[in-house]
């Protein structure tokens, strides 16, 4: 489900917040799996945290694009 960057930076803006929204819940659910024993590879509780931060990159910087152009 792991998008690349490129991939990434070729979405719309309701895109990347779908995919924000997926891959939050995909945070959460291996949160629980690690507490209940049931995770067998930890890093990819921080795989997932650097792909929501590089989906809110994009996200601002479309935010920011957009205001720009609005001026």
């Amino acid at each position: 489900m792991a998008r690349t960057n490129k991939e990434l930076a070729e979405l719309s803006l309701a895109a990347l917040v779908d995919e924000l929204r997926a891959t939050k819940q995909e945070a959460l659910n291996l949160r629980f799996r690690n507490a209940t024993g049931q995770l067998d590879n930890n890093a990819e509780i921080r795989t997932v945290r650097r792909q929501i931060a590089r989906i809110n990159t994009y996200i601002r910087q479309r935010e920011i694009a957009a205001a720009e152009s609005g001026k």
